[in-house]
C-alpha cells in the first residue's frame, strides 16, 4: 500500500518523534512512504521510514536537490503547493500528523477523492479517522485495508 504521510514543515521534538514511530512502522509492514521530501515531519518519517528498511518517496515543490537525505526516490514538480495534488492522489491512503493549512489542503483534497485519512493528532474535521499514537494509526490502516 502507498502511503501519504503529511504534516508540518517544521515541528517540535514529540511529533518528530511520532513521525519517526510511524515511518519505521510503515516500513516494516510493508508500505511504500509517499510524502512532501522536506523538513519537519516530512523528514522525520523518511528517516523512520529507512530505518524500517523501506522506501520513501518524496514528491517536492521544485527540485530534487531540495529533497531531504532519506528521500529514496526523489520527484520534483515545480509547482509549489499544488503538488499536495500530486500526493494525495498517488496514495491509498493519507496519514495527517499536526500540520498547518497546508495540511489541512491535503487532508480535504483526500477527502474529497475518497481516500481513507487518518489524523495522528492532527486536525479534527469530520470523516477523519482519529489516532493517538503511530501504532493506532498503523493498525486503523491495516483495518482500512482489510474493509473493516
Amino acid at each position: 500500500m502507498q502511503v501519504a504521510v503529511i504534516g508540518g514543515a517544521e515541528c517540535d521534538d514529540d511529533v518528530r518523534e511520532m513521525a519517526y514511530e510511524l515511518g519505521k512502522k510503515l516500513a516494516e509492514g510493508g508500505h511504500t512512504l509517499v510524502c512532501g521530501g522536506l523538513g519537519g515531519v516530512m523528514e522525520a518519517v523518511c528517516r523512520g521510514t529507512s530505518a524500517g528498511g523501506g522506501a520513501a518517496v518524496g514528491i517536492l515543490p521544485g527540485e530534487k536537490d531540495e529533497a531531504n537525505p532519506w528521500v529514496s526516490i526523489a520527484i520534483a514538480t515545480g509547482m509549489g503547493h499544488a503538488r499536495n495534488v500530486v500526493i494525495v492522489k498517488s496514495a491509498d491512503a493519507v496519514i495527517a500528523l499536526p500540520g498547518e493549512y497546508g495540511t489541512l489542503s491535503e487532508m480535504a483534497l483526500a477527502l474529497k477523492m475518497r481516500k481513507k485519512v487518518i489524523s495522528l493528532n492532527s486536525w479534527a474535521i469530520p470523516g477523519v479517522v482519529t489516532a493517538k499514537t503511530a501504532e493506532e494509526a498503523v493498525l486503523l490502516l491495516e483495518a482500512a485495508r482489510k474493509g473493516r
